[in-house]
């Protein structure tokens, strides 16, 4: 029940420093984004991966017993430059041949985003397209695409992303489930339906999870922030966590270096209470 940490919020370096950083704080295993925590390699472009290389990477975290779990893919999924696509969908895919080498089953991502009221059904369509041709890559290789819903993101709810998964229905693709990134100035104040709902909706295709915090200033404007530093209904998000999906992998984001033993302490503290509970319903 050990909470992970995304890589990069160490802030880039050559690989071999990072997992004896993440092992110093206490996290067995991490979210890596190549790209954003990775300084000695150039993965700017598609290309640079090789069975070799991926496995050196990944065994240079295992002798410190950190696990890669998911590689990240911060990409735009759907982007109207079709060259500009073409070549983050190559990168996605390059990454999913490779997972194995690396450990990870996963590799996950966001939508993408354009300004708020904009998108259109050509956008969805275009989603779809790509999330198709990723998730054939995927049962190729026996991993899984890891789908998260983020407020302003194209698929920015619970909804929509059960929409996409019901029009994509690959055994492939799995939901990364982060209850932060679906609250809002317009629902915060009903943060609990929104978390009950995102469970309703997804659980059962949750593969793994995100834990940041949200705080409502006092102007109405919500704001990210390290876990157990704000007001998210942590209790409830654990409780339904343990309820469908023991022992899932949850991946701290947000938290600066200093806030990451508190954080940490603070998850899986309330994760296991919720798996007493969880135990003595079962």
């Amino acid at each position: 029940m050990t909470v992970g940490v995304l890589a990069h919020l160490f802030g880039a370096m050559p690989y071999e420093q990072i997992a004896p950083k993440v092992a110093s704080f206490g996290f067995r295993h991490v979210q890596l984004a190549l790209w954003k925590a990775v300084s000695d390699i150039d993965f700017s472009k598609p290309g640079a991966l090789s069975p070799g290389l991926a496995q050196a990477i990944g065994e240079s975290f295992h002798k410190h017993g950190v696990s890669i779990s998911v590689l990240g893919c911060y990409l735009h999924l759907f982007d109207r430059r079709e060259e500009q696509r073409r070549e983050n969908i190559e990168r996605f895919k390059e990454l999913l041949r490779y997972a194995r080498f690396f450990g990870a089953p996963i590799v996950a991502a966001e939508t993408g985003t354009y300004p708020p009221g904009t998108y259109t059904d050509e956008d969805w369509s275009v989603m779809r397209s790509t999330l198709e041709e990723l998730a054939e890559e995927a049962e190729k290789w026996g991993v899984f695409v890891g789908m998260e819903a983020a407020n302003g993101h194209l698929i920015g709810t619970a909804k929509e992303l059960d929409r996409m998964l019901r029009e994509v229905p690959s055994p492939n693709i799995g939901v990364v489930l982060d209850p932060g990134n679906l609250l809002h100035e317009g629902n915060i104040d009903s943060q609990d339906k929104v978390i009950e709902e995102a469970f309703s909706l997804l659980g059962g295709r949750v593969i793994a999870c995100h834990a940041k915090d949200r705080i409502q200033e006092p102007d109405g404007t919500v704001i990210t922030a390290a876990p157990g530093y704000g007001k998210m209904n942590y209790k409830l998000y654990m409780e339904l966590l343990e309820q469908m999906k023991p022992h899932v992998h949850i991946i701290m984001e947000e938290a600066k270096p200093e806030q990451m033993p508190q954080s940490k302490s603070y998850i899986e503290t309330i994760r296991r209470q919720a798996a007493e509970k969880a135990a003595l319903l079962r």
